[in-house]
């Protein structure tokens, strides 16, 4: 206990003071660097300063990395696990094939996806084989950019995502309780998007820079890597937890006229719950500090591929400017705690129900 709380929440705490100081520029080498506290002023430059335009952009490329990487891994690896655990010939030589990216470092990966992205050759110039034209997508260097939305309107876009998915959650829960989905997820959700239709213009937008931002094509190349990289993870998650499930069970639902879908789909997906948790936890983790994958791919220098772990590393060990490095580790710590308290909170709460 002394030692992690030396070591993990010591240095956190030293991280966020350092946040809150101006140490950075020509002497932040010196051996007794000078250091004044200076409040909050670097994270509202982060969020609010014309000159980190790139760390918001950064922040919502993270986001996409996020969510496209827990959907494509999770999807994925639970598609192959359920192929496998029908038992295919060859199960354990394919089993070892859909595994063995995970051993590989994210700097070799990189290297060979770079290669295999190239605009000139790798994936563009497969159709030629079979006598079509190449394709002429540019998947790390492309300039275009989906789903743009003005930075102005983050909080309302935050809310409305809000309630997105607390009507959803309302909906799907509608199936099993529905007092207690109108009670707790419905109701709050439809109230939730109604107020930021009527109210969403008397929020503070005028705090925020008027810039656009959005889901840049580039990072394609990088969310296809990784995914490849990370399925074969998941891959052996689920196939571990269909494997624990009892035979009987299965050939107790296939009696009562399951069949195969209906096997999955309501008895051993739903059985297998904490594992797509540690699975969703482990993965944001994993797509909250991306770095050595971007670096290999598209290098430092390349803004429309840009991470916040990768800002946070150039202003902090190019720039020295280690007070503004030190509040993108403090956001991207935030961040990361936004998925971990409320799975522990849960579990918590589970025990003392228990």
């Amino acid at each position: 206990m002394v030692l992690i709380g030396v070591f993990v929440y010591g240095f956190i705490g030293n991280t966020v003071w350092t946040s809150m100081t101006d140490w950075g520029g020509s002497g932040s080498l010196a051996l007794d660097p000078e250091k004044h506290f200076i409040g909050l002023d670097n994270y509202v430059d982060l969020f609010t300063g014309f000159l980190s335009g790139g760390f918001r952009q950064d922040l919502v490329n993270a986001v996409y990395y996020s969510l496209m990487l827990l959907g494509g891994a999770v999807g994925l690896g639970m598609f192959i696990a359920i192929l496998l655990d029908r038992k295919p010939w060859g199960e354990g030589f394919l089993r070892t094939v859909f595994l063995y990216p995970m051993s590989l470092s994210f700097i070799v990966s990189g290297t060979i996806w770079r290669w295999l992205l190239a605009p000139q050759g790798g994936v563009n110039v497969l159709p030629t084989y079979a006598g079509l034209k190449p394709l002429h997508f540019d998947w790390l260097s492309s300039t275009g950019a989906v789903l743009v939305f003005n930075w102005q309107h983050l909080f309302s876009v935050l809310l409305y995502v809000a309630a997105f998915f607390m009507i959803l959650l309302g909906l799907w829960g509608m199936r099993h309780d529905p007092r207690k989905a109108i009670r707790r997820w419905l109701v709050p959700g439809i109230v939730v998007g109604a107020a930021t239709w009527l109210f969403g213009g008397l929020l503070p937008d005028a705090l925020f820079m008027e810039e656009e931002h959005g889901f840049n094509l580039a990072t394609l190349g990088i969310i296809i890597a990784t995914i490849w990289q990370y399925s074969g993870y998941t891959m052996a998650l689920y196939l571990a937890g269909f494997n624990g499930i009892s035979q009987d069970l299965r050939d107790a639902a296939m009696l009562d006229g399951a069949g195969e879908v209906g096997y999955y789909r309501h008895v051993a997906i739903p059985m297998l719950k904490p594992i797509t948790i540690s699975a969703v936890i482990i993965l944001s983790h994993i797509s909250l500090k991306m770095f050595d994958l971007i670096f290999a791919m598209t290098g430092p220098d390349n803004a429309e591929t840009g991470h916040p772990a990768l800002t946070m590393y150039l202003t902090t060990f190019r720039a020295n400017d280690f007070a503004r490095g030190a509040a993108i580790a403090v956001v991207l710590f935030l961040v990361a705690a936004t998925f971990i308290i409320p799975y522990l909170v849960s579990q918590y709460k589970q025990r003392r129900r228990g």
